[in-house]
């Protein structure tokens, strides 16, 4: 059995759709380059999300990262703009489309992440993924992804393989992606988000419990029980030590303990 990065995923934009890539740079202070690099805000100074709005779901986006577009497609049609030239324009669209005042930002400095403490590339494996999925009649595999939204998958494991990644309260995990060096620091707590449909926003009748019996009873001997305060909880929030910026990720590599 040998744990590899099956694939990599950044989200330009958060909470909008992510990009396949066979590689990621590593950048300041700690995090996948491009990941979450770009958020949408209202006027208030709040993040437009799937939590706030239903309309982030019927939003496609599509991305040529080397030429900083991005293409935005919904119900009506498809419009791109370049993502550091055409901000006026772009925020006037999302502004139109959202049916409020918004504006895209952007933090090239580590993002907007998530998780303000263990801002590094979320992990989860493929088989976790399958399994979910399995809880669920309707999902598929790649409906799980979409839904979960992690940055590092890995093939070649068990299920939740990835619980290995964490251990008790204020200590971390150490682990090697190729020679990249981590630490993995918490299981990830989810929100309302994967309880919808990532395209029709559609809420699953139940996700939420469903997920939190299944996930209970098939907890593996080597996760840290004490770290589940609420069964609500997939992937691992990971920090990445700022001597590893410049260094790259790939897809193939191999990951150790």
């Amino acid at each position: 059995m040998v744990a590899k990065i099956a694939k990599i995923l950044v989200y330009p934009i958060k909470s909008l759709d992510g990009v396949l890539c066979d590689y990621g740079t590593i950048v300041t202070p700690g995090t996948l380059n491009f990941d979450r690099r770009w958020a949408i805000f209202d006027d208030q100074g709040e993040y437009v999300n799937g939590k706030r709005n239903s309309r982030v779901h019927q939003l496609c986006t599509e991305f040529d990262l080397s030429q900083l577009i991005v293409t935005f497609r919904h119900n009506q049609g498809s419009v791109s703009f370049n993502l550091v030239t055409e901000t006026d324009p772009m925020n006037q669209w999302l502004s139109e489309y959202f049916q409020q005042p918004v504006f895209l930002q952007e933090e090239a400095a580590g993002g907007f992440p998530d998780d303000l403490e263990a801002y590094g590339p979320t992990v989860i494996s493929t088989a976790t993924l399958e399994t979910v999925a399995s809880w669920f009649p309707s999902l598929t595999v790649e409906n799980a992804r979409s839904r979960f939204r992690a940055n590092l998958e890995i093939s070649g494991v068990p299920p939740f393989w990835e619980d290995q990644l964490f251990a008790e309260t204020r200590e971390t995990v150490k682990f090697e992606v190729g020679s990249v060096q981590l630490e993995g620091v918490n299981p990830c707590q989810r929100c309302i988000v994967p309880t919808r449909d990532p395209h029709s926003g559609e809420t699953y009748p139940q996700f939420q419990r469903i997920f939190i019996q299944q996930r209970q009873a098939t907890l593996p001997s080597w996760t840290v029980p004490t770290r589940f305060n609420h069964y609500y909880r997939l992937s691992v929030n990971t920090r990445i030590p700022p001597s590893q910026v410049g260094k790259i990720i790939s897809v193939g590599d191999k990951v150790t303990i």
